[in-house]
């Protein structure tokens, strides 16, 4: 019989739908249930692409007898992590508080007012080791909270952990840093960001650190900001570059790079970025490819612009959702062909006959020796602790192009197109496979990072090109796609998620935030200003809801949610970067758009309220290092004045997006209605037009002006100063 989650829009959450456990979602109901009958709660928290997730699901959740002591004890909540961050980040920091590492799924415990008392993540269903089991667990904190005693005592822990939890608040508001105390601290903060990843960087694949090896992808964002401040042929620029050029080149050589169908899995639980943990994430792909086309413009060298297109060829064909919207993640376990046993990595891995069933012979000792294959399998057994993976294959580049071709006796484009070739071949295979399980739920901020990948992708591989522009298409679909299910028609407010429809919970900081930042760079590679104009209030959202006007930064969540017990600022840049790190810097964008002073003062205030910990901890916030930097360079803006479909106009502005010279913000006045809108909220160029109806342009230095120009080469000539 279905629980109380048979009605919920999560995917995660109807996959227990079906639990003998009596589930509940995260409301007052429940709550309200815990403290009627005076019983804790047992909180777990997951998503439905987590490989772990699955298995405490169907070693506890799925048997009876665990579900019965739950259903007797306690008030059982189900929380999706991806719609429910805010929720996540207090139970996730506690029990890392607790134990000193977290994960999902995460399993905690809490009194009926929703205060932890105890927590961890994956439990097994029997004592193991000495390590309590499951019911081992339920039955010892049953036992305690129906002693009164002990039941004090678990209250009083958890009014202990809130106060420890609680974020201190400073009783004046800190004063922004002056640009000569921001300068001061951050150099000696980039030497030591520097240094840290310096130091750990694997200089044989890429990466840092060991295994489990992740994409970090705001630490090569800060390095190519580092090579860029060092300039090129500096030692200290070379080789940040050096470190971002290397680790791409071993992701995409490695197993976390699905060879056949394109995009990157989450992580390696190797230091070789061999074997990776198979779940595909929109957030991860996004930002690799930001990655990519910073690498290309720093290098012009093609084979990154080849991986941005492999990363956005995979997202446009397996996670885009009817409407335009991106799917948040594809599972890491599947089901194996021909039978009913689910494994990770099943729909990915292959067997030597499987490939030689597929591929001519020829085909198949050229795939055999470009990518490892063994009769045997070729993962080791310390990789595959479970045995999924025995008698198969990852697929990973163990050679060069060249060497394949010598070894095959083919020229190096020959043998190119016949990798090219039965990779497709092989894409076709296991398209016939069952599928890993698709999250279709559209998460904004996710899309976001997608709408800013395929924007910038647009500028940098398909910028001058007739015809239909996929990128830039696909990122303006995405953008219309939140716009029309995701603001709330009555309320006007930002939503999180869509999954059949717009769901409850309203937008976070980071999905104002990594939205915000999308829309900038849609306005940059499109210069249409619905998509400037939707940026700036969203920007003034974020700061109504989310801005600490006592100590400076974001809070992650709103401050209207009474059920949820801590509000707390995300101070590191993970997998996904954190709220403040890109607030400050879209703050900073709209500032040199728009010349808003205020806006530019509260990026400073964000950047203050965070500096005990990007000076102490560089490493921690690489994302708000570069936001610094943005913060400390000198505003450019290059204003052009002319008819939006004119080629004159349009000449001018391949001009400004390309010439050499420093970093500057491109704007438009193409005589269409919006142009009110940025006269009014930009007075400084209330002046600007075109010059006896030729195309304009205004390069402008701290918002002061050059004499315009009419021609690519002027135009040139004063961006090169």
């Amino acid at each position: 019989m279905a629980n109380r989650l048979q009605h919920a829009q999560s995917p995660y959450l109807q996959q227990h739908a079906e639990n003998p456990v009596d589930w509940q979602e995260w409301d007052e109901a429940a709550f309200a249930q815990a403290r009627a009958e005076n019983k804790p709660i047992f909180l777990s928290i997951g998503y439905s692409t987590c490989h772990w997730c699955h298995v405490m699901a169907h070693e506890s959740f799925e048997d009876e007898d665990i579900a019965a002591l739950l259903n007797a004890d306690f008030i059982a909540i189900k929380v999706d992590r991806e719609e429910r961050p805010d929720v996540d980040q207090v139970y996730m920091t506690y029990v890392q508080a607790l134990t000193g590492h977290g994960g999902w799924p995460l399993s905690v415990w809490l009194t009926p007012d929703r205060k932890p008392f105890y927590g961890g993540t994956y439990f097994p269903p029997a004592d193991r080791g000495g390590r309590a089991g499951f019911p081992s667990l339920l039955r010892a904190i049953a036992g305690a909270w129906k002693d009164p005693a002990q039941r004090a005592q678990l209250i009083a822990e958890g009014d202990r952990v809130i106060a420890a939890l609680q974020p201190a608040t400073p009783s004046t508001p800190p004063a922004a840093d002056s640009a000569e105390a921001l300068l001061e601290a951050a150099q000696g903060a980039f030497e030591r960001g520097y240094q840290y990843f310096s130091e750990s960087f694997d200089a044989q694949v890429g990466g840092f650190g060991g295994a489990p090896k992740f994409p970090r992808a705001s630490v090569l964002s800060f390095l190519i900001r580092c090579a860029r401040l060092q300039g090129p042929g500096s030692a200290e620029g070379d080789e940040a570059l050096r470190m971002v050029t290397t680790t791409l080149r071993g992701m995409a050589r490695g197993g976390i790079h699905d060879h056949v169908g394109g995009g990157f899995h989450r992580y390696s639980v190797d230091a070789r970025w061999f074997c990776p943990h198979f779940e595909k994430m929109l957030y991860d792909q996004a930002q690799i490819t930001v990655n990519c086309l910073e690498a290309y413009g720093a290098t012009n060298d093609e084979r990154y612009a080849w991986l941005t297109r492999d990363i956005l060829d995979y997202a446009l064909r397996d996670l885009r959702q009817p409407g335009g919207g991106f799917a948040s993640a594809e599972d890491a376990d599947s089901q194996r062909a021909g039978n009913q046993e689910h494994a990770e990595g099943a729909f990915y891995v292959w067997t030597a006959e499987e490939l030689a069933d597929v591929l001519t012979a020829e085909d198949a000792a050229l795939a055999t020796a470009h990518f490892g294959v063994r009769a045997q399998g070729n993962v080791p057994p310390e990789l595959d602790p479970q045995g999924e993976l025995a008698g198969r294959n990852i697929l990973a580049q163990v050679q060069s192009l060249a060497a394949t071709a010598k070894t095959a006796q083919l020229t190096v484009e020959e043998a190119n197109d016949r990798l090219l070739t039965l990779l497709e071949r092989l894409r076709d295979a296991r398209a016939r496979r069952p599928r890993p399980h698709l999250d279709h739920k559209i998460i904004t901020a996710w899309n976001g990072l997608m709408i800013s990948a395929l924007a910038r992708a647009h500028l940098a591989l398909e910028a001058g090109r007739e015809g239909p522009t996929p990128y830039r298409d696909a990122a303006e679909a995405a953008a219309r796609f939140i716009q029309r299910e995701l603001v709330h028609p009555t309320t006007g407010r930002l939503h999180r998620a869509f999954g059949t429809s717009r769901g409850t919970a309203e937008a976070f900081a980071e999905d104002y935030a990594c939205l915000i930042d999308g829309l900038l760079d849609l306005y940059e590679a499109t210069l249409a200003l619905p998509w400037l104009r939707w940026a700036d209030a969203l920007q003034t959202e974020l700061d109504a809801r989310f801005w600490d006007e006592a100590g400076g930064g974001y809070f992650s969540a709103p401050g209207d949610d009474p059920h949820l017990i801590l509000r707390l600022k995300e101070d590191y840049d993970g997998a996904e970067p954190a709220p403040s790190s890109v607030a400050a810097r879209t703050a900073l964008r709209l500032a040199d758009y728009l010349h808003d002073e205020s806006r530019r003062e509260r990026a400073r205030r964000t950047l203050a309220a965070f500096a005990t910990r990007w000076t102490e901890y560089p490493q921690a916030l690489p994302a708000m290092l570069v936001a610094i930097d943005q913060a400390l360079s000198r505003p450019r803006q290059v204003v052009i004045a002319g008819a939006a479909t004119a080629p004159e106009t349009a000449a001018l502005v391949a001009t400004a997006r390309t010439a050499p010279g420093r970093a500057r913000t491109i704007l438009a006045l193409t005589g269409h209605a919006d142009d009110a809108w940025l006269a009014e909220r930009a007075p400084w160029m209330a002046g600007m037009r075109t010059d006896s109806g030729r195309a304009t342009a205004y390069v402008c230095d701290d918002f002061a002006c050059r004499a315009p120009v009419t021609n690519p080469a002027a135009l040139a000539a004063l961006l090169a100063d």
